[in-house]
């Protein structure tokens, strides 16, 4: 008995295992709709994704001090949100792009203050002379690359560490986790960041990402 059922088993365990494969092999579907910023899949590895982003073009918040994670999401969101209704300095009404991401320098411990950063793509058609807000400033990427996990749902506050532990994790014994642990020693301010492509009114077909950055230099010592 035990024998007929162990092939029905495996065939399970493989079909989860491809799905998982492919569902981090698929471009996020909000990018499909709004504007994303374009990257090379490099490597795949059982868990994470190797992605050669392009140079980019985001503008992003003053640190935020907060404990959670979610609020300090939200306040930045806001900021950026009025930013691309028009209160910026061209009083210019700007397309939404995704993902919105948040640059995560963890606190020293459960009860003390993170450091959040959240950012908004510029989109391409702005990158030449983006208007300014108060508040906000731009940043400019080079090309850069980032070890990627990919998780649905809403973000919680509870299950973020578990997620970004879970990535660096998964690049131990790989090729890519020195370039990785260079990348965090080079940026000691952001240990991990979390990309989120979907509106807070959309339930279903969430997806998001936990990036750890890296740059061409740490890549060439692969």
């Amino acid at each position: 008995m035990a024998s007929k059922r162990a092939p029905c088993i495996s065939s399970l365990l493989l079909c989860f295992l491809v799905a998982s494969t492919c569902a981090l092999k698929s471009v996020p579907p909000t990018c499909k709709r709004i504007e994303c910023p374009s990257y090379d899949v490099v490597d795949q590895g059982n868990g994470f994704e190797i992605r050669r982003y392009n140079s980019t073009e985001w503008m992003s918040t003053a640190p935020i001090e907060d404990i959670s994670f979610v609020e300090a999401t939200r306040t930045g969101f806001l900021q950026l949100f009025d930013y691309i209704q028009g209160k910026n300095t061209n009083n210019e009404t700007i397309e939404m792009t995704g993902p919105v991401i948040t640059q995560v320098s963890p606190s020293d411990g459960p009860f003390c203050a993170s450091s959040f950063v959240v950012s908004f793509y510029v989109p391409k058609k702005n990158q030449a002379d983006p208007p300014l807000a108060d508040g906000l400033h731009l940043q400019k990427w080079g090309p850069t690359y980032a070890a990627v996990r990919q998780f649905s749902g809403f973000v919680s506050d509870d299950s973020l560490g578990e997620e970004a532990y879970a990535l660096y994790s998964s690049l131990q014994g790989s090729n890519w986790a020195s370039a990785v642990d260079q990348g965090r020693k080079a940026d000691p301010t952001s240990a991990y960041t979390v990309a989120q492509y979907n509106s807070p009114f959309e339930f279903t077909g969430r997806v998001n990402e936990i990036w750890m950055l890296f740059s061409q230099a740490s890549s060439n010592t692969i």
